[in-house]
């Protein structure tokens, strides 16, 4: 900002001055790059916490403050994966104001969900079969989700895509698995072939998961589970996602990528807020 003070400028010129010295925090094994670029966020940008103070100072002066520690954290992962300041401080805008607001209500199927129904974080995934970043992310949410049963469910959302030819009958095939208690079990299968999931290729698939393959073939003629595939479609709409996978928590939308550092990062702050009703607890 124009009216950094000049010691923040002093600070911004040597970057590893403004990464030193902050108790608990090394940030020695970022690159150099890295280092300016995290230096830059923290003169620009604020802490979340709401007080008066550039990240850096918060976390030089307002040394209680567990939220610019976290902030810290999350922006020293953001530079290292390559992002520039300039793109990381409107990730981290983002990401922090999308707690405040409206939250999406989404309506998700317990069969279709894993872990506890009472967990504080609801993680939801809108996914297509067919799509390889949803075929990529998978693991690394299920993953996710099984390291923290008490804190996180996960559900699956089906929203087959229209430039994907064979996601419409991926979906009816995993509905249909659902109302014949397998799920997830299908669910896995249809990811472990996305290669090949023309309809005439599911019924093999539904007999590799104990179930009638030739039943499979006949609901795959019909329009059984149209409606309930636009209902989907319909809650993606108002839910404003434009690809997949689409992830939210708590109905709030997610956006810092399919890595575990930052899903858990996300968890916790979810837990937070949810703990301290819309809110970030106090320093």
């Amino acid at each position: 900002s124009d009216d950094a003070p000049p010691a923040a400028e002093a600070a911004s010129s040597d970057p590893a001055q403004a990464l030193t010295g902050i108790p608990g925090m090394d940030f020695s094994a970022l690159s150099p790059a890295a280092k300016r670029e995290l230096a830059t966020v923290f003169s620009d940008e604020f802490c979340y916490c709401g007080c008066p103070h550039s990240l850096g100072a918060c976390l030089k002066q307002h040394t209680t403050c567990k939220h610019a520690k976290r902030m810290a954290r999350l922006s020293a992962r953001l530079v290292a994966e390559g992002g520039p300041a300039s793109e990381v401080i409107v990730t981290l805008s983002k990401y922090y104001a999308s707690f405040r607001e409206p939250r999406v209500q989404l309506k998700v199927d317990p069969r279709m969900c894993q872990g506890d129904a009472n967990a504080p974080v609801t993680v939801a995934e809108f996914s297509d079969f067919e799509c390889p970043f949803c075929g990529k992310a998978r693991p690394i949410l299920e993953g996710f989700a099984k390291k923290h049963p008490s804190e996180v469910r996960f559900c699956y959302l089906p929203f087959p895509l229209s430039m994907h030819p064979n996601a419409v009958p991926a979906a009816q095939a995993v509905l249909w698995a659902r109302d014949q208690g397998k799920f997830w079990q299908m669910h896995d299968a249809l990811f472990g072939q996305q290669e090949n999931l023309k309809p005439e290729a599911l019924p093999a698939l539904a007999k590799s998961v104990g179930l009638d393959g030739d039943k499979l073939a006949a609901v795959l003629k019909t329009e059984q589970y149209k409606d309930e595939i636009e209902g989907f479609h319909a809650q993606g709409r108002t839910a404003a996602i434009n690809s997949t996978p689409s992830v939210f928590f708590n109905g709030r939308a997610y956006d810092l990528g399919f890595q575990e550092g930052q899903l858990e990062h996300s968890m916790e702050d979810e837990v937070e807020w949810r703990a301290n009703n819309n809110a970030w607890a106090a320093d």
